[in-house]
């Protein structure tokens, strides 16, 4: 076997032993909420341990040199390998098939937030923090805190820290090691999840509920402990503490850094992404509050805007929270809010889709483009503020772009051909694409993916790992250039 592929099992072993780690903090709550299920988690844990444990002693003789492309195949090998690692609890204790655990823990892990279970308000206090502790791990990256830890292992970072990083410009840094860059995020995303559980339980919320729901708010997962999502509570409270951190995670992470540590708001006014995101998003709000208001969804201008700004910002930042089944609204608007999923969130956030700065990349060269056609002899550098964008950032942005429109393409003939709905079929691929969670029609707010059957399952859990890995990280392993020594 190919020393390469073994070196990187070895690594792989590294991080499932990592991983097992996490299994503490359900064991803890079952013992806490005598759930029943600490004995599952031991075992679990102990399995997934031994395992990467197995891995690492039969591969440990097998050492390189990292190089950048060897960070492509670490992405999709931990990422489809811990989700399936993870399933583990779900299959045992809820007794559903291999499809619906493996959906529900890529669904986790790639921070989308659909699910195909119901009797979320039964579920033992373990399972549901198991769940959505899994959407706050993804959210930053389980790799990114593997390599704030594999090199005190004597494993560099800077390969899987690039390949897992969202966004078109991946090598900026916050510090100059690379590790130091990763503890700095996980620092900053630590500390607001705490704020966020902190005012979550001030809203109301019990301290489960407070936990579970700050983790899926700042991984932008969208998991809940009740079927009717945040619905279940009705506290304009509640919404409005999850905007505010809905916002914040749609954001850059390195802005806030930034931000924290010099104490100011200047790094968010010299973010080229952060105030096209806040004007597309919340003028948004006030214009889809009264387009409900004027198609008399809602009797008041203050209660469409009241619904239309959390589920909007709910959708476009790919969190997936539901408060109404707005499935039922006219249906410009969930199409819009669809459509926001796309394009809106910041790079270095823990949200999907084309992010921010592509869009912004992508309007300007088309302004470029129809420049040039009235002045063809001219040269005129592409700018974003006074930052100059280079024409190999602007062709990846194109390329990826395509890929991307491409991969929603087939997914949703692939549905369609499978027997669901053009309106279903289009909506679930969007939605897990972009790590956003509901879609419309079948697998809309008040409904889940549990109607699906094991081919479309499947389907919509790779759209969520394209999605997640941003397709040409897992795309590029299909190429025969990339195998080539």
């Amino acid at each position: 076997m190919d020393t390469k592929f073994l070196s990187l099992v070895r690594i792989f072993g590294l991080i499932l032993m990592v991983f097992s780690i996490t299994y503490l903090m359900p064991i803890a709550s079952a013992l806490i909420y005598r759930d029943g299920t600490a004995g599952l988690f031991l075992e679990d844990m102990g399995f997934t341990l031994g395992a990467g444990t197995l891995l690492w002693v039969c591969t440990r003789r097998f050492q390189r040199e990292f190089k950048a492309r060897d960070g492509f195949l670490m992405v999709v090998l931990a990422w489809t390998g811990m989700a399936a690692f993870a399933t583990f609890p779900l299959i045992t204790h809820l007794n559903i098939s291999f499809t619906d655990a493996y959906f529900e823990t890529m669904s986790g892990l790639s921070t989308t937030g659909a699910t195909t279970l119901a009797g979320l308000d039964q579920l033992p206090a373990s399972i549901n923090l198991w769940r959505h502790e899994l959407n706050w791990l993804g959210g930053m990256g389980i790799i990114v805190l593997a390599v704030a830890i594999l090199p005190v292992l004597g494993i560099g970072g800077r390969q899987l820290f690039i390949a897992e990083t969202p966004g078109p410009m991946k090598d900026s840094q916050l510090a100059p090691r690379i590790t130091a860059t990763a503890k700095n995020l996980w620092l900053v995303y630590t500390n607001i999840t705490l704020a966020c559980i902190l005012c979550l339980k001030s809203a109301g919320m019990s301290w489960l509920d407070a936990i579970c729901h700050a983790f899926a708010t700042m991984g932008l997962g969208g998991f809940s402990t009740h079927d009717a999502s945040v619905g279940y509570f009705n506290s304009p409270a509640i919404e409005a503490v999850l905007i505010v951190f809905m916002v914040v995670a749609g954001m850059n992470f390195s802005t806030h850094f930034l931000a924290i540590r010099a104490r100011s708001v200047k790094p968010y006014r010299y973010d080229i992404e952060a105030a096209p995101f806040l004007v597309l998003v919340l003028g948004s709000c006030i214009a889809i509050g009264f387009y409900l208001w004027l198609n008399g969804t809602y009797a008041s201008y203050w209660t469409a805007l009241r619904h239309a700004s959390f589920n909007l910002v709910s959708i476009a930042t790919d969190c997936g929270f539901a408060s109404v089944d707005f499935n039922q609204w006219p249906m410009f608007a969930p199409l819009w809010m669809l459509f926001l999923s796309c394009i809106s969130v910041c790079t270095g956030s823990t949200g999907g889709g084309i992010k921010m700065m592509r869009t912004l990349i992508l309007v300007k060269q088309s302004q470029l483009q129809m420049s040039l056609l009235t002045h063809p002899a001219a040269v005129i550098p592409m700018k974003l503020r006074n930052l100059v964008i280079p024409p190999d950032i602007i062709f990846s942005v194109l390329g990826f772009i395509f890929v991307y429109f491409m991969s929603i393409v087939i997914l949703t003939l692939l549905l369609i051909i499978s027997g669901l709905d053009i309106v279903s079929s289009f909506s679930a691929i969007i939605a897990c694409i972009n790590n956003a969670g509901p879609g419309l029609n079948q697998v809309g707010p008040a409904s889940n993916y549990s109607g699906l059957t094991d081919f479309q399952t499947w389907m919509c859990t790779l759209a969520m790992f394209l999605g997640r890995i941003e397709v040409f990280t897992a795309l590029i392993l299909l190429t025969p250039s990339y195998w080539k020594n």
